[in-house]
């Protein structure tokens, strides 16, 4: 009698828990028109419970919803950033989903480790980070051409990049060199809008955006130091292909 006792203890704090939880969801998409509600978990704090939304966003609310929370959540024991950590997760991509075939792709040395980039020849950042990438050896970067609307030019230098006889070189010369093709042609099938929409697609909004072999994204510029670093920790997930 009190293993059934304590079997159905179990069973009713289960539907509660989920119960609450369901009334999180129902009363922010209520109380916030439009707002859709991918998951409610528990976090570690009593009583608070971690919401994230469909576009992805983390935010903690009570157990009704009557009150939430926008901000980190950090653990002073560790000093390590809840709310970022959770947002990398959410953030990762498989690295064997992507297209690669719509990227440009240079093998550095072996070309054991693979990075992608989704990068604009506009982009000054982007730039800064083909002179880092130069320094590192052992590694397969797809560069994904991703000109942004601020670049007027950059869809037409983006296409003249890839419809040369080397996009690879092509691309060095230019990124690292200031040197466009000559006599270039813009209008052989290429992978531009394909790449935007698959930046869309992915909640890329500015570049560089580097991907790597763990499905780890990295935001923005780095130095080879730090890349080196990442790589490392990263792995070299499966060959280069």
């Amino acid at each position: 009698m009190r293993l059934i006792s304590l079997l159905l203890a179990s069973l009713f704090l289960t539907t509660a828990c989920s119960a609450g939880q369901a009334d999180i969801q129902s009363n922010i998409e209520a109380r916030f028109p439009g707002a859709k509600v991918k998951s409610v978990t528990a976090s570690p704090v009593a009583g608070i419970y971690e919401v994230i939304t469909e576009d992805n966003q983390i935010i903690y609310a009570d157990g009704q919803a009557d009150y939430i929370l926008v901000g980190e959540m950090l653990d002073t024991k560790t000093r390590r950033s809840l709310t970022k950590e959770k947002q990398e997760d959410l953030m990762k991509i498989n690295f064997d989903d992507l297209p690669l075939a719509q990227a440009i792709k240079t093998v550095k040395g072996k070309g054991e480790r693979r990075i992608a980039v989704f990068s604009d020849v506009d982009c000054p950042y982007c730039k800064r980070l083909e002179s880092e990438l130069a320094k590192v050896d052992n590694v397969t970067v797809y560069t994904f051409l991703y000109p942004l609307p601020m670049h007027a030019d950059a869809p037409r230098k983006s296409k003249l990049i890839w419809c040369s006889p080397d996009p690879s070189k092509a691309w060095d010369d230019f990124m690292l060199r200031g040197k466009l093709p000559e006599h270039g042609k813009t209008d052989c099938d290429n992978p531009v809008d394909a790449n935007l929409a698959l930046g869309q697609q992915y909640g890329i909004e500015g570049t560089p955006a580097i991907i790597l072999a763990d499905g780890k994204r990295i935001p923005g510029y780095l130095p080879a130091a730090e890349l080196e670093k990442r790589l490392a920790q990263a792995g070299s997930g499966k060959a280069a292909q």
